[in-house]
């Protein structure tokens, strides 16, 4: 059984109170719960069902239970220091005003990440809804006042697209005047204009994880009870290049 992030959270609950039943019922091997956020009095009522669980960016390991993270901080940290190695000092971040987790995390990641580089390197954060539009808006949120970043990194593609849409109206270039990067690698940022670069994220191993955390291959050890973390890899494309002298 799937719990996937587009039920609603009540739908969640009341799925969870009944895992044990649907477990004797249907013989439920295990579950896999693929959601951006979960409270933890839901997470509770599945560990306390006793069923082989994988969480997806959700909860920690414990008996019956075993998860499989995303390292949105390696992630973002790549990028940036990737931009930063191509002479770009002034960023913009835009983000949405969701407050799931891995959203967050994002932002936290890259406000940490610059303040490494101190005083060298400097930002502006934007946000709005998460859309196309969106981008867009938060791009021009970013980009009319005196402060004019080289390089926006943006908390997903989606936004990435209309913040590429805002700049091309504004007759900036991409990547000569303003580099951009997006993070997800979904279909869009291989076929928008310029294309994108951005941070992978692997979903077909995530998949293959999962499966093989539930119903171990007899031939291999079983991976019950551990946490996974996965490292995004950097794609780099046409929307990134040096900065502007």
């Amino acid at each position: 059984i799937i719990l996937a992030g587009l039920l609603p959270e009540d739908e969640l609950r009341d799925l969870a109170k009944r895992l044990p039943l649907i477990v004797v019922g249907r013989r439920v091997a295990g579950l896999a719960v693929v959601v951006s956020e979960m409270d933890e009095e839901l997470i509770g009522e599945i560990e306390r069902s006793r069923i082989p669980t994988v969480f997806y960016d959700v909860g920690t390991p414990g008996p019956h239970i075993s998860n499989i993270r995303v390292n949105y901080r390696s992630g973002i940290e790549r990028a940036v220091g990737y931009l930063y190695g191509l002479g770009h000092r002034r960023y913009g971040f835009v983000g949405h005003h969701s407050a799931l987790g891995p959203t967050s995390e994002r932002e936290r990641a890259f406000v940490e990440t610059l303040a490494h580089y101190g005083s060298a390197a400097q930002y502006r954060s934007a946000a709005d809804e998460d859309r196309l539009d969106g981008g867009r808006n938060a791009a021009r949120k970013l980009l009319d006042g005196s402060y004019m970043p080289t390089a926006i990194i943006c908390v997903n593609d989606l936004m990435a697209v209309g913040v590429l849409r805002e700049l091309r109206d504004r007759g900036l270039r991409v990547p000569e005047d303003v580099s951009v990067t997006g993070f997800d690698n979904v279909k869009l940022s291989e076929y928008c204009s310029p294309a994108l670069t951005t941070l992978h994220i692997p979903r077909d191993r995530i998949g293959s994880l999962a499966a093989e955390l539930l119903v171990p291959a007899q031939s291999k050890t079983a991976l019950a009870h551990a946490e996974v973390v996965i490292d995004p890899e950097l794609v780099i494309r046409e929307s990134t290049g040096p900065a502007p002298a």
